[in-house]
């Protein structure tokens, strides 16, 4: 991207009213909107919101099934259930692992995500074909959608082995960050389990993203450790819990102190929702901890719903959180806007001169009615350029005689 353009008569979030201009991919100025009629390669967008494009800070796109038909969910109550099912559904799927995680990749695009954080299952059984599969993806899309990796132990690390050595591979091979998966419920060793997730962060200069579904005192104890590795090893701003289902599952004075231990190691909180007990998304903030959301599993083994729309996301939690007011709802977009791209440490973010043009242009007047009002006509752009345009258009037919 090397040309220049300017987006004439964007709203902004605090309801300003800006031309925007983009060059060599990057926002080079703000102005307040002119009255002059957009000309050439501008754009007039009439006084729609403009915002920074969407961060999905969670997702799976090796485990997908967009892009292969409908496939009827298969029920399990526990973890270990799940993946073993997901292990059975891996040899009957016929499309293959590349042709799903695009598919879902562009699904993505076209809502308005402009960076999504995938976790790609890592295990002697796949070993890294799915990695191998999202790496391609990264490559073909990098001019649309950036793509961060975690490499995921999705069935262990202590008991699963020779997953240590395929964790430091795919470290190798170009995954972004190691992952784990409840240290004590699923490997039932804590402590051995974050000594091979922080020992290789530390070893390869990676970030940390770990899956804990636990609940109660053994959430809290897991939560308690992270913090002090964290700490310990200098990973600060780093590391990342996914789900922390039991920050909902214990007295909202003892989350708060979890939220207060987070905050002073700096380890962030992502939740997207539905799944189990809701982390207090305000108290937690109030704590100084930064949460922020993604989608998780869309359409796999583990979830049949799902289209990758992180408004849904954030709008799925808000509604879960009791959130109403348009300052609660702003939250809410913060989520998958700000607050993610700190999580992530993008080092520019926003409408802001210097930040890339990665934008989202939405058929709402305000922040609150993009969670509540669920926009239908989107205009995204990645580096300035137009890379996906959606436009609903309704036709009521007139009634029968």
């Amino acid at each position: 991207m090397t040309g220049s353009r300017t987006l004439r008569n964007a709203t902004l979030a605090d309801g300003s009213r800006v031309d925007v201009s983009v060059a060599d991919g990057r926002i080079s100025g703000l102005s307040p909107a002119s009255s002059s009629a957009a000309a050439g390669a501008d754009l007039d967008l009439g006084g729609a919101l403009l915002l920074p494009a969407l961060i999905n800070g969670h997702a799976h796109l090796d485990k997908t099934l967009v892009g292969s038909g409908w496939q009827p969910h298969r029920p399990g109550t526990t973890v270990r259930e799940r993946v073993a099912a997901e292990h059975t559904l891996r040899g009957e799927v016929g499309v293959p692992v590349l042709e799903r995680a695009r598919a879902l990749a562009e699904q993505m695009i076209s809502f308005g995500t402009g960076t999504v954080r995938t976790h790609v299952d890592i295990d002697p059984e796949v070993g890294l074909a799915g990695l191998e599969a999202v790496l391609e993806v990264r490559e073909a899309l990098r001019d649309r959608l950036r793509i961060e990796i975690v490499a995921f132990p999705q069935s262990g690390i202590t008991t699963s082995p020779g997953t240590e050595k395929l964790l430091d591979e795919a470290l190798a091979a170009g995954a972004d960050l190691v992952g784990g998966l409840d240290p004590d419920g699923f490997d039932g060793d804590a402590e051995a389990h974050l000594d091979v997730v922080f020992g290789l962060a530390a070893r390869h200069g990676a970030g940390v993203d770990i899956h804990l579904h636990d609940l109660g005192a053994s959430a809290v104890r897991q939560y308690e450790l992270i913090a002090a590795r964290t700490r310990a090893e200098g990973l600060g701003g780093k590391v990342n819990v996914s789900h922390a289902y039991g920050l909902g599952s214990i007295p909202i004075e003892e989350a708060r102190r979890v939220g207060g231990l987070f905050a002073e190691a700096g380890v962030s909180v992502l939740t997207n929702g539905p799944a189990g007990p809701m982390p207090p998304v305000l108290a937690l903030r109030e704590e100084g901890a930064t949460v922020w959301s993604g989608s998780d599993n869309i359409r796999d083994a583990w979830w049949p719903y799902g289209d990758g729309d992180m408004l849904a996301i954030a709008r799925q939690v808000a509604y879960q959180s009791g959130f109403r007011t348009d300052e609660t709802l702003a939250v809410a977009l913060d989520l998958v806007t700000d607050a993610a791209a700190r999580a992530l440490g993008l080092e520019a973010y926003g409408i802001v001169v210097g930040a890339p043009a990665d934008l989202l242009v939405l058929d709402v007047p305000t922040p609150a009615a993009a969670i509540a009002a669920s926009p239908t006509s989107r205009t995204v752009l990645h580096a300035g350029e137009v890379v996906a345009t959606r436009v609903e258009t309704v036709e009521v037919s007139p009634a029968c005689p």
